[in-house]
């Protein structure tokens, strides 16, 4: 595998997953591939399984695609997605969305693999904030 490990982040809201990703290209650097599917087809509030499908599809570049949804039907959309149309090393990640992806693209900056960018994001629920 080559490159690091591309991140797509899966949001009922284009406005939550598109500030995300910003923030974690701040954080991550340009080495960083990180793909959006927020919101529908129509520009709403929801999911939308071909969003999904693209997202994961221009984040594979080979090092794998750690999938990180926000909330409930995201989560049976990438699911969906990934039944459908199986991408080799793409993992849906149980974490929080904000703190998971912050994790994971800063574990995924550093050049580390997928286990390691996902173990990074699912630890991420049992770290204190205050």
């Amino acid at each position: 595998m080559t490159g690091t490990v591309g991140i797509v982040l899966v949001s009922h809201s284009a406005q939550l997953a598109a500030g995300l990703r910003e923030l974690l290209l701040q954080v991550g650097g340009g080495s960083l591939t990180i793909e959006t599917a927020g919101g529908t087809d129509e520009g709403g509030i929801g999911t939308s399984y071909d969003l999904v499908r693209a997202a994961i599809e221009k984040a594979d570049g080979g090092a794998g695609v750690l999938v990180l949804p926000d909330l409930g039907s995201s989560v049976l959309t990438t699911r969906a997605v990934l039944d459908d149309h199986p991408v080799p090393g793409a993992v849906i990640v149980d974490a929080p969305f904000v703190e998971g992806a912050m994790a994971a693209a800063v574990i995924a900056a550093t050049g580390a693999d997928l286990a390691t960018a996902v173990a990074a994001a699912e630890e991420a629920r049992d770290v204190r904030k205050l």
